[in-house]
């Protein structure tokens, strides 16, 4: 912010601005309704979310010397989908050739191993293994080969049922591919350590801070923040009265689940070219370790189905083994909920039927009564039921004209992996 005629914050004036948007945002009841006696303020980058991305784009930018104000509506860092999914280092396997997926999962994930290991972040390339449980599957599995290769994945390996079984001796599948490169990671110690990063080189964090919308200033979108609190009664059409104007050089709209309802909020924006949304719940459950060793050492990963990537196993860093997600569509979504993420994330016990039916064609041995409800999360996408696979989107001013703004749509697997090549890819197009 230079409206106050802050320059670049170390700790002491990054504490001081933090409090100050704080201030700021709380004089919601001494406001008049009229914007035009709101507060406002100059600032030079604003990252709209502190999910995964967000925050690596916070990091990114400051690393370029940039004076950056991370704004999200909930109390902390990383609460949505960066907190509720498979913590799973893709390879970039499933996306279509020269897709952004494609592209950021592959460059992601190096940069990601190599991020990890330079910081410490606990991490494993345990490998993953995709089945074909049938004969008719198999198909589809040597179309996964051949994309994998095309995007340029390393060590991807074809195995029959004997060499697979070998390695896992729990599973059943008719033929199998490797993915050497797949591996998992803490991502609530990977999010601390980019937030670190972020703080190190002057950004500041402020959390229950929603920003309610924006508007055209000039050809830069000034924004309207207010306190999260004060929403907490909101019904979705009440227009909403901002507590403090910001009016940033550069804004990255990275509020994942939100993003495309934010956008279409931000007057003068043509929102024709805000992609239509859709919503996802993934639900997990976990498999009681017992005191013995899990059955599985990779990650096993069935043929995808519509809108995910299948009932799969993962495993956490330690040992602990989950089952998840499957695609539950959220039909009628009101605009409060996923403007405010309101979303419903518990997992309903009434669909463990089906996992022990999915889990068992390729893990036959799973035990009645072994699972338990683990954790939902949802998925921001931008396809529905039916419809193919949409690719990221991510739009600066040569699709929507407004300079300084980019918007990222439908940011969802493979997001943590994709993370870092995402920040590089905004920064690139903020920066030049």
């Amino acid at each position: 912010m230079t409206g106050s005629g802050l320059g670049r914050p170390g700790k002491k004036s990054g504490k001081m601005l933090r409090q100050g948007v704080q201030k700021l945002v709380k004089r919601r009841i001494h406001l008049p309704s009229n914007t035009r006696n709101v507060p406002k303020e100059k600032a030079e980058c604003v990252v709209i979310g502190s999910g995964i991305v967000g925050l690596a784009v916070a990091r990114e930018l400051s690393l370029k010397g940039k004076e950056v104000l991370v704004l999200d509506s909930a109390p902390t860092f990383g609460t949505a989908t960066s907190s509720r999914n498979s913590e799973v280092i893709h390879a970039g396997i499933y996306y279509l050739p020269d897709s952004l997926k494609a592209r950021f999962c592959v460059r992601g994930r190096q940069l990601l191993y190599q991020y990890c290991s330079q910081r410490g972040i606990p991490h494993k390339q345990i490998g993953k293994l995709i089945v074909a449980t049938g004969v008719s599957e198999i198909p589809k599995l040597n179309q996964l080969f051949n994309r994998g290769i095309q995007n340029g994945v390393e060590g991807l390996r074809m195995l029959d049922a004997s060499e697979a079984i070998k390695m896992e001796p729990e599973l059943h599948c008719v033929k199998a591919l490797l993915s050497p490169a797949s591996g998992i990671v803490d991502s609530h110690s990977l999010m601390l350590s980019l937030v670190g990063d972020a703080e190190t080189n002057g950004t500041t964090f402020s959390y229950n801070t929603t920003v309610i919308g924006g508007y055209l200033e000039g050809n830069q979108m000034a924004l309207h923040v207010s306190d999260t609190k004060s929403l907490g009664n909101w019904d979705g059409t009440t227009p909403l009265q901002p507590d403090l104007i910001l009016i940033p050089k550069f804004v990255v709209n990275s509020s994942g689940l939100s993003a495309p309802a934010l956008a279409k909020r931000f007057h003068g924006l043509n929102t024709a070219t805000v992609p239509p949304a859709y919503y996802a719940r993934g639900s997990y459950f976990t498999i009681s370790k017992s005191g013995r060793l899990p059955p599985f050492k990779h990650l096993i990963y069935p043929i995808p189905e519509e809108g995910g990537l299948g009932v799969h196993v993962t495993l956490d860093l330690d040992g602990q083994l989950k089952f998840g997600p499957d695609v539950e569509w959220i039909h009628h979504v009101p605009h409060a909920t996923s403007f405010l993420n309101r979303f419903d994330y518990s997992v309903s016990a009434d669909r463990v039927a089906s996992f022990y039916q999915e889990i068992r064609k390729y893990y036959p041995n799973l035990k009645d009564r072994s699972l338990v409800p683990g954790y939902a999360g949802i998925r921001p996408k931008l396809s529905g039921p039916g419809q193919p696979a949409c690719d990221f989107v991510i739009q600066g001013d040569e699709i929507h004209g407004v300079r300084g703004l980019v918007n990222l749509y439908g940011i969802e697997s493979p997001g943590l992996t994709s993370s870092l090549a995402i920040a590089e890819y905004v920064a690139a197009i903020l920066l030049g």
